[in-house]
């Protein structure tokens, strides 16, 4: 059974690796997105906020009580050239000190980033950091998605979509970048985490990754790719499955869930089983969480 397809029922699948809560950029506290994916027939579930790891307490009690197992995971931002490059960090351990240094430099940057973007919109809207801040749950970094809600609030644009596309987007001059490292470093400090690193979205409009680049992952610890999301293109996948077979490595499929933020929908791909089962044997930083 490929990823991206329904699996088989088992104790733990269907399975649905990447999800984000409000501790990100989702838009529903961590419980509540346990519940979203329980409502769509998900027996697995794993909470992957952006460059955090705070919303795992509540996200495994509310999984566990609706009869789910919860994998711990993250996603870690990395950047290659121009390209955002985001990897899945199961099983991790997040008090890894070379994790923590990365995730703390990288929340340190997008909150610097986003009062100054912040700063800028200001002078040409009505728009304060404590519009902001009231988009922001309590706990979360402040990012892009936060200043978007909170143009939305005031506004100025329809809806997030609107936002990135015009007053957030790259193009914009209100637009700062991010700090990140090189996708070998990030996929290197979660395997000496502990962790299972898999690339989201591989096969996205940007297309694939240079094969340099891919190698050099690889050799750093690579496990997988995420197969299965709507973002995903062909011919690109095919050249990714082949990868996949030839090293051996795992392929999962995910919804990237946040909620109101996106039109993405739990279960709309998943992993089967053998290849949640592979993480599991794999990831030694911290533990499946079962019922």
């Amino acid at each position: 059974m490929s990823a991206g397809s329904v699996a088989p029922s088992g104790p733990l699948a269907p399975g649905d690796l990447h999800l984000h809560s409000d501790h990100s950029d989702g838009t529903e506290p961590p419980a509540a997105v346990m519940a979203a994916a329980h409502r769509h027939g998900i027996r697995t579930a794993a909470l992957t906020d952006h460059d955090t790891t705070s919303g795992w307490a509540e996200a495994a009690d509310a999984a566990v009580s609706l009869g789910m197992s919860f994998l711990p995971g993250m996603e870690l931002s990395a950047r290659h050239e121009w390209r955002s490059v985001h990897v899945l960090a199961y099983l991790i351990d997040p008090d890894d000190a070379g994790l923590r240094a990365l995730t703390d430099r990288i929340r340190e940057s997008r909150l610097t980033r986003a009062r100054t973007m912040a700063d800028r919109i200001g002078r040409d809207y009505a728009l304060t950091w404590e519009d902001i801040e009231a988009q922001t749950a309590e706990g979360a970094t402040v990012g892009r998605p936060h200043i978007a809600d909170a143009l939305v609030a005031r506004g100025h644009v329809r809806d997030r979509g609107e936002a990135f596309s015009g007053i957030l987007s790259p193009r914009s001059d209100y637009y700062v970048a991010l700090y990140a490292p090189d996708p070998v470093t990030a996929v290197a400090a979660v395997a000496g985490a502990g962790g299972v690193p898999v690339i989201a979205h591989p096969a996205g409009r940007a297309g694939l990754l240079p094969d340099r680049l891919v190698r050099g992952m690889l050799d750093a610890g690579l496990a997988g790719f995420e197969l299965g999301h709507r973002e995903n293109t062909e011919p690109a996948l095919g050249t990714l499955r082949r990868l996949v077979a030839e090293h051996d490595l795992i392929a999962t499929g995910s919804s990237d869930y946040h909620g109101r933020g996106k039109p993405n929908v739990p279960g709309e791909n998943t992993t089967p089983e053998a290849a949640i089962a592979r993480i599991v044997a794999l990831g030694t930083g911290s533990s499946l969480v079962a019922p």
